[in-house]
């Protein structure tokens, strides 16, 4: 029976790097796509797929929390007695 080279320890692992977030909610939302396109296609080495799931986890929170804010500006806005447009 093989011995199994001991492995070593995970705060060392470069995959827990998750990165810079996104300048926008934009560029975030595309790479957040472009992770999950990767990750369905299982075509990732195992020793890839935490780091990219960590990556996409941490782009998930960056794009909803750029969204809340968007909302919670609106809510502000809507309090405020903004009103509708009405087109001539």
């Amino acid at each position: 029976m093989p011995k199994v080279p001991p492995s070593s320890p995970p705060a060392s692992s470069p995959a827990l790097d998750i990165g810079a977030l996104p300048a926008s909610y934009e560029a975030g939302l595309q790479e957040l796509e472009q992770l999950v396109a990767e990750l369905e296609s299982g075509q990732l080495p195992l020793d890839q797929l935490l780091g990219s799931y960590q990556r996409g986890a941490a782009l998930l929170a960056f794009c909803r929390d750029k969204l809340q804010a968007v909302e919670d500006q609106i809510k502000v806005l809507d309090a405020n007695g903004l009103k509708a447009w009405a087109g001539e």
